[in-house]
C-alpha cells in the first residue's frame, strides 16, 4: 500500500523565524512549493522530485546496507547515521546492519559463496570505515566493536586482505580516540577561581592580579590565540552531539529514550562554559583597574582584539567579547567611556545584532563560508560561528518539525536539513589553526582568576560611584558580603 506523504508537513505551521527565510535554507523543501511535485515510492521509501523524504525507520536502516551492486550514497551514509540516534541506539543499529547483511548474503552458509562475497566484502568494509572516521566517539562502546569484527571474521575467510584492513581500520580508529580523549585531557582545564576578593586590591598596586595588557599588548596576537583555543576546543566536538542535546522520547518506542543515561553532550557544553568565561574574562580586565585611564585603554585593546576575530572569521570570540563589554556592569561605566573612541565598537556591535534574526552576522558568516570554499590557505579557512546561535538553529529546527510524520514515517526531509546544518559545521572545526601558538597566553585565557556578576559590579561601583539608590544599596550589600566591610 503506498503511503502518501502527509502535505501538512510541508506547511509547518508556527514554524519559527529562523527557519522560513527561503534565502537560507532552498533544498530539503522548507521553500514553499509553488510547482506540483511529483511522489513515487521505492522499496517503502518516499521520493519527491528525486529527494528522499519519509520512509519507515526500517527500509531506511536496508537503504543503508550494501549489497553485491549496490552502495549508499555519502550524504545519505551521514544524514542517516546522524539522524538515526533519534530513534534506534547505535549498536542495535549496527547489530541489525550487520544481521541483515548475514541474512542477506548467506554469510551462516557451511560453503560461502566467495565470488559474491569479493563484490559484498569492500562495500561492507567501506561503510563501517566511514562510520568509524565521522562517528568515532559511537565506537567507545565495547558492543559496537565486537559487531565489527563479528563482521570482518565472518567475510575475511574468503579473501586475506579484509584481515588486514580490518587490523588498520582498529588501528585508526584507536588512534583517533586516543587523540580525542588525550586533548580533551590536555586542554587546559578552565579555572574555576573566582576573584571577588581581589577587589580589596583595586585601591592598592595590583602586584598579585596580572592582567592581560602584560601578558599580552598586541591584539592581532591575542585574536590569533583565541581562535586557537576556539579550533581546539571545536574538534572534540563530535556531530552527534548536536542531535543528542535534543533527544526526547520516542513516541514509538514506549520502552526508553535513545542515550536516556547519559546525554553524551559533554564536548559542546564544555565550549558554551568557554564562551562564558570569555565574556567574564573581558569584563573582569576593564572593572579591574583602579584607574579610568587603564579601563579605557583595556576597552580600546579588546575594540581592537574583536575586530581582528571578525577579520580571521572567528565569530564566536568576537561575540563573547562584545557580550562582556555589554555586560551592565561594564556598560555603566560613562566616565570610562566618555574616554574611549567608539565608533570602531559600534560597527562591531552592528554586525553582531540580534535584529532580522541576527541578520548581519548570517551575511558575514555565508561571506566567510563562501571564502573558506574558495580559500588557497589554511589562514581563509577559518569559520567559527557564533555558537549560541547555531544551537539555537539547531533546536529550532528540532522543535519546528516533527521526527515523524503522522503514519510513523520517518521524517527525512526534516534530516536531511540538520544534515546540512551539522555537515557545514563538521567541515569548519576540521581547519587546522595557521598561527603560531602561544602557551603563555593560551594558559591565561584559561586560568586567570574572573569576578563573578556580584564581584563585577562591586568592582564597577569602586570605580565608578554609583548613580541612584538602587546602585547605592546594592554596592552597600556587596561590600559588606564580599569585603566584609560596612
Amino acid at each position: 500500500m503506498k503511503h502518501k506523504k502527509n502535505k501538512d508537513i510541508a506547511n509547518k505551521e508556527g514554524m519559527p523565524q529562523t527557519l522560513s527565510s527561503t534565502s537560507m535554507f532552498t533544498p530539503c523543501g522548507f521553500s514553499p512549493h509553488l510547482h506540483t511535485s511529483k511522489e513515487d515510492e521505492q522499496g517503502g521509501l518516499i521520493f519527491q522530485d528525486g529527494n528522499l523524504t519519509s520512509a519507515s525507520l526500517d527500509a531506511l536502516i536496508q537503504h543503508l546496507i550494501p549489497t553485491t551492486d549496490y552502495y549508499p550514497e555519502k550524504a545519505y551514509i551521514f544524514t542517516f547515521l546522524l539522524s538515526s540516534r533519534l530513534f534506534i541506539e547505535p549498536h542495535e543499529l549496527l547489530s541489525r546492519v550487520c544481521h541483515k547483511c548475514i541474512e542477506q548474503q548467506r554469510l551462516d552458509d557451511p560453503v560461502l559463496d566467495k565470488a559474491r562475497i569479493r563484490k559484498f566484502g569492500p562495500k561492507i568494509l567501506q561503510l563501517l570505515t566511514e562510520w568509524t572516521e565521522t562517528f568515532p566517539y559511537d565506537f567507545q562502546e565495547e558492543r559496537m566493536i565486537g559487531h565489527l569484527k563479528d563482521m570482518i571474521h565472518r567475510i575475511a575467510p574468503c579473501d586475506e586482505a579484509y584481515w588486514k584492513k580490518m587490523n588498520q581500520l582498529l588501528q585508526t580508529l584507536n588512534q583517533k580516540l586516543a587523540t580525542l580523549s588525550h586533548g580533551q585531557e590536555g586542554i587546559v582545564k578552565i579555572s574555576a577561581a573566582v576573584s571577588d576578593k581581589l577587589v580589596a586590591f583595586k585601591s592598592k598596586p595590583p602586584s598579585i592580579q596580572r592582567e592581560i595588557l602584560s601578558v599580552c599588548s598586541d591584539p592581532y596576537t591575542l585574536a590569533q590565540q583565541l581562535t586557537h583555543v576556539e579550533l581546539e576546543r571545536l574538534s572534540h566536538i563530535g556531530p552527534e552531539e548536536f542531535v543528542q542535546a535534543f533527544v526526547h522520547k520516542d513516541p514509538l518506542d514506549g520502552t526508553k529514550t535513545c542515550f536516556s543515561e547519559q546525554k553524551k553532550t559533554s564536548n559542546l557544553e564544555a565550549y558554551v562554559k568557554w564562551f562564558n568565561r570569555l565574556c567574564y574574562l573581558v569584563a573582569t580586565e576593564i572593572c579591574m583597574p583602579a584607574k579610568k585611564k587603564q579601563r579605557a585603554q583595556v576597552i580600546e585593546f579588546f575594540i581592537d582584539v574583536a575586530r581582528e576575530c571578525f577579520n580571521i572569521g572567528n565569530f564566536n570570540s568576537l561575540m563573547a567579547i562584545i557580550s562582556g563589554m555589554n555586560m551592565s556592569p561594564v556598560s555603566r561605566l560613562k566616565k570610562t567611556w566618555s574616554k574611549v573612541k567608539t565608533a570602531k565598537f559600534f560597527i562591531l556591535e552592528h554586525q553582531m545584532d540580534p535584529t532580522g534574526n541576527f541578520y548581519n552576522y548570517r551575511t558575514a558568516l555565508r561571506g566567510a563560508a563562501h571564502r573558506s570554499l574558495t580559500a588557497h590557505s589554511n589562514r581563509e579557512k577559518i569559520v567559527i560561528p557564533f555558537f549560541s546561535l547555531l544551537i539555537k538553529d539547531i533546536y529550532f529546527l528540532n522543535e519546528g518539525c516533527a521526527n515523524r510524520l503522522p503514519n510513523g514515517h520517518v521524517n527525512f526531509e526534516k534530516f536531511l536539513e540538520l544534515a546540512k546544518q551539522v555537515g557545514e559545521f563538521i567541515t569548519w572545526k576540521q581547519v587546522e589553526c595557521p598561527f603560531e601558538q602561544d602557551p603563555n597566553i593560551i594558559h591565561y585565557l584559561h586560568t586567570a582568576p574572573i569576578f563573578t556578576e556580584d564581584g563585577l559590579y562591586l568592582a564597577s561601583y569602586e570605580s565608578e560611584s554609583p548613580e541612584n539608590q538602587t546602585e547605592k544599596d546594592r554596592w552597600k550589600s556587596l561590600r559588606s558580603t564580599i569585603l566584609g566591610k560596612t
